[in-house]
């Protein structure tokens, strides 16, 4: 039963218990309990605080998610998928469930600022709330080592996809496609309007998410995962919202965990999600001249890695890659 609170935190998680352990006790750290409500906490400053809960979707986890979670963070709802939903469709079952009138999508691998994790929630909420036109909000990432992770975005072009995590991209990276998508002209050390934010820690006005939604909620479902925050920061931009990047809050985010456990699923997902993004904002032209370049693409890095196997350099990781290729060649990046 959605019950009603001022912020749901939602996070989709799949085999990275102690990571998840990491991100919710940071949570935990931000907030405090709320006496007379087992699944609803306080945060904020004491003389307006606001309610939270947290709910999170396993997505058929064969770790020790779904045991361990309730004895150590009972006041997380727990959704236990019998099924790998994605990260969308998780997102959009969480969501479902929510009732708070703003939503924070937070990846698993991801901890509230270690140094001052109330500041980190409560200065990303606070901006959020108090600014009626903007749809979303999203925090500094950083690595574990503090390094700064880009976040920020702006909308790619047709010609983006080429050069975005490719090869072409690699042989030249300085090119204005890449510079321009993650917006290297503008310094990310303060606040500003951008036209999209990476998917690792979203804070969602409610209002905007149900203005744009799709039939099955915030995220198209189209997207198994990957490109599904691009496409959400679109339609919301369209429907003439603002999104706000706000680096005075902070937050950890360890990169990929989830997704390097399977190399294979990780490229197909990758690859399709550009290609149905171009192919839903660009036309099916330019999505299959995409699809055939990617396509070449790992045809050429199965001969490379052939080349290196023959060559006895590694042969197991070659084996390994080339498996991997072959079944994103097998799934035609459709």
């Amino acid at each position: 039963m959605n019950q009603p609170c001022d912020l749901s935190i939602v996070i989709v998680s799949w085999n990275v218990w102690p990571l998840l352990a990491g991100c919710l006790r940071s949570i935990e750290q931000a907030s405090r309990p709320l006496p007379g409500a087992a699944q609803l906490r306080a945060f904020g400053p004491p003389d307006r605080p606001a309610t939270l809960e947290v709910i999170v979707v396993d997505n058929a986890s064969r770790d020790a998610t779904t045991t361990e979670l309730p004895l150590a963070f009972p006041w997380v709802r727990l959704i236990d998928s019998a099924k790998n939903l994605g990260f969308t469709r998780g997102n959009n079952v969480g969501y479902a469930a929510s009732g708070g009138h703003f939503v924070y999508f937070l990846n698993p691998d991801t901890e509230l600022d270690p140094g001052d994790a109330r500041a980190s929630l409560w200065r990303l909420y606070d901006t959020l709330a108090g600014a009626e036109d903007v749809a979303m909000a999203g925090p500094q990432l950083r690595y574990a080592d503090g390094a700064a992770q880009s976040s920020r975005r702006r909308f790619p072009t047709p010609l983006t996809g080429f050069f975005e995590s490719t090869w072409l991209g690699r042989a030249w990276p300085q090119n204005p496609w890449s510079r321009r998508l993650h917006m290297i002209d503008w310094p990310d050390t303060f606040r500003q309007d951008v036209d999209w934010l990476v998917g690792a820690a979203m804070l969602c006005r409610r209002r905007a998410l149900e203005e744009t939604r799709t039939a099955a909620g915030p995220f198209d479902e189209r997207f198994f995962m990957y490109s599904e925050e691009l496409d959400l920061g679109r339609r919301l931009r369209a429907a003439g919202w603002r999104v706000l990047y706000a680096p005075e809050a902070v937050v950890i985010h360890h990169e990929g965990k989830s997704s390097e456990q399977a190399s294979a699923a990780r490229h197909i997902h990758f690859n399709t999600s550009k290609v149905r993004y171009a192919a839903k904002w660009f036309g099916p032209g330019w999505s299959e001249l995409l699809r055939r370049y990617l396509m070449l693409e790992f045809r050429i890095q199965i001969g490379i890695e052939a080349g290196k196997w023959l060559l006895r350099s590694q042969p197991a990781l070659r084996r390994e890659r080339i498996a991997a290729y072959r079944q994103v060649l097998r799934s035609g990046l459709r």
